[in-house]
């Protein structure tokens, strides 16, 4: 089977970015990279709060947030009276855990390839209200109609209060079946969260077409936003029920001003999240999902030739369009998370490149981001250089 070609670059996507050019930034899936553009914007608008703080915060400022909220949610497809700005998907997945009114008895169930924050979470609100977390487990190489006839098996109508499933899985690289899922639990009367975390900018799926009751993604990973910029998306029949983690000036106007509204947050990186829109539509947004999905693959498969791994054992990410993938490293390597940061240590400052190390069922995976500020001789300078630190243990 022979290696798939990187990509033609984006020219002039590289000049975009205040990244280090000595390091190889091929880990995009964990804090984003913010474009020149959008921090100046945030930064003009930094610079306006502080020249009136008073006038920023009183005059305009939950207009400017609702529409900022109207922008964002047009781009994903999703209702905008039901879009809440927050601050990550880790946050809206709490705002949403702490509003079922959980009791002893019920069951939140997640899957095994869950974000490891959200699992806390969950597990976190159980021990506070007496229910239980059960976790589905899921083949790595399982097929979607596989995934589905596991949650439908796992599912529990009348104790199961909400199923956690995330749209394309941070540990893993799997992109799951949502929509399908969300339709199992929906016949028998289970809501569903989605931890959305890595979709926006990234995937073409709106979020109205997943008919989740609830959704939450981040902005500032693949749609170039400021850091802190997420969007919470809510049925019409949860609306009322979902309250904020502090409650503000803003608590009576109900959703979604009660979530937005935080007193003195800094703002900035909400309003100035159309700014990284803009960046990603001026580069064309289908030309920046199709570039970095390839760019993507090809990283994975000349890495994985690197160690060893043959073509068919490179896990696959489910669909098209995903930008990251996972590389099995070797048995006995990165095994527990703190080995797994350890390696990714090593990797940074001994190689100069920037990765994702998991510990995921047991093993190390490698994952890797494609990124429009990547090329395609970082993934081949990995390659030559990763077996020989990995062989030093």
């Amino acid at each position: 089977m022979s290696v798939p070609q990187p990509p033609e670059p984006i020219p002039g996507a590289r000049l975009l970015f205040s990244l280090d050019p000595a390091v190889s930034h091929l880990n995009h899936g964990s804090f984003g990279a913010v474009p020149i553009g959008v921090q100046r914007a945030q930064q003009r608008l930094r610079d306006e709060m502080e020249t009136n703080p008073l006038r920023f915060f009183t005059q305009g400022l939950v207009d400017r947030i609702g529409h900022t909220r109207r922008h964002l949610a047009g781009f994903l497809g999703a209702d905008p009276d039901g879009s809440a700005l927050v601050g990550n998907t880790t946050t809206g997945v709490a705002v949403v855990l702490q509003s079922l009114g959980l009791r002893p008895g019920d069951e939140v169930l997640s899957t095994d390839h869950g974000y490891g924050a959200v699992s806390l979470a969950i597990q976190r609100e159980c021990r506070r209200t007496g229910a239980v977390s059960r976790v589905l487990p899921i083949p790595l190489d399982a097929t979607d109609e596989q995934i589905v006839q596991i949650v439908r098996a796992g599912l529990r109508p009348g104790r199961t209060r909400l199923l956690v499933v995330d749209q394309l899985t941070s540990a893993t690289a799997k992109l799951l079946p949502t929509a399908a899922i969300v339709g199992v639990c929906h016949e028998q009367g289970v809501p569903v969260l989605v931890d959305a975390a890595h979709a926006p900018g990234m995937l073409a799926t709106t979020v109205s077409s997943i008919g989740a009751d609830f959704w939450a993604g981040n902005l500032h990973k693949w749609a170039y936003a400021p850091r802190g910029t997420a969007l919470l998306v809510v049925a019409p029949r949860w609306r009322d029920r979902i309250e904020p983690l502090v409650v503000s000036w803003e608590q009576e106007s109900g959703f979604p001003a009660r979530i937005e509204w935080q007193a003195t947050l800094d703002y900035t990186s909400w309003l100035a999240a159309p700014a990284g829109l803009f960046t990603l539509r001026s580069l064309g947004v289908d030309r920046v999902r199709e570039h970095n999905a390839a760019l993507a693959a090809y990283g994975q498969r000349v890495v994985g030739d690197a160690l060893g791994v043959p073509p068919a054992q490179l896990p696959a990410p489910g669909g098209p369009g995903v930008a990251l993938r996972l590389i099995p490293l070797p048995a006995g390597t990165a095994v527990s998370i703190d080995a797994a940061r350890a390696l990714q240590a090593r990797i940074g400052a001994r190689l100069a490149v920037e990765v994702a190390v998991m510990s995921w069922n047991g093993r190390g995976w490698l994952r890797l981001a494609g990124q429009v500020y990547n090329t395609a001789d970082e993934y081949e300078r990995l390659a030559a250089r990763l077996p020989a630190l990995l062989a030093q243990r």
